[in-house]
């Protein structure tokens, strides 16, 4: 059934994910995502040529929104850098635990995007990135994070682990709540195991 009213290209957006979610954006096709925002197939392609542009779209989205909501953080001269850093893996969980199948999307397409440079998204991640790293310096500073902490591992380091609770979470959801992962996550970063 068709909708009248709202934002399409939004409704398409929406549907998108969930298609990529539940199919793989490799299976996913244009006519499913159509039946799923409730428009006509060639609706679709008014907003998007195909759908590497539905999904570059949804990245870049995503990113713009996360590294804007970074830079918010980063600027805040009442909270100190574990605050910070507290906030952010706040921001970034808090999106996926009201999205999951965004969640599952970003777990299963976004290392592709980034290394074939596809879109804006490798350069708004660098950037959400290196907004990140600002906290960590400034955390060094505050003596508050270890002054020998190498922040290019770290950022690796952090990148993958996110990444791979995140797979985690998405196979095993019934078990492992995105909330139990973020409270593990915010205490590894800050304290280690030790």
């Amino acid at each position: 059934m068709r909708k009248r009213v709202g934002n399409k290209e939004q409704a398409i957006l929406d549907a998108a994910v969930k298609v990529f979610a539940l199919h793989g954006y490799h299976h996913a096709k244009i006519s499913t995502i159509a039946d799923q925002a409730g428009v006509a197939t060639g609706s679709v392609y008014l907003y998007y040529k195909n759908k590497e542009g539905i999904l570059l779209t949804i990245f870049d989205r995503l990113w713009a929104e996360l590294t804007e909501g970074l830079r918010v953080i980063v600027k805040r001269s009442d909270i100190d850098a574990t605050q910070k850093l507290d906030l952010v893996i706040d921001k970034l969980f808090e999106l996926f635990i009201a999205n999951p199948a965004l969640a599952s999307v970003f777990v299963n397409e976004q290392q592709h995007l980034i290394k074939e440079r596809r879109g804006n998204i490798a350069r708004q991640y660098d950037d959400f990135l290196n907004l990140a790293e600002e906290i960590i310096r400034e955390g060094v500073r505050e003596n508050k994070f270890h002054p020998d902490v190498d922040i290019k591992l770290f950022r690796q380091f952090i990148t993958g682990g996110l990444r791979s609770v995140l797979l985690l979470w998405s196979e095993k959801s019934q078990t492992l709540t995105l909330h139990r992962v973020r409270q593990n996550v915010k205490y590894f970063i800050k304290h280690g195991l030790l």
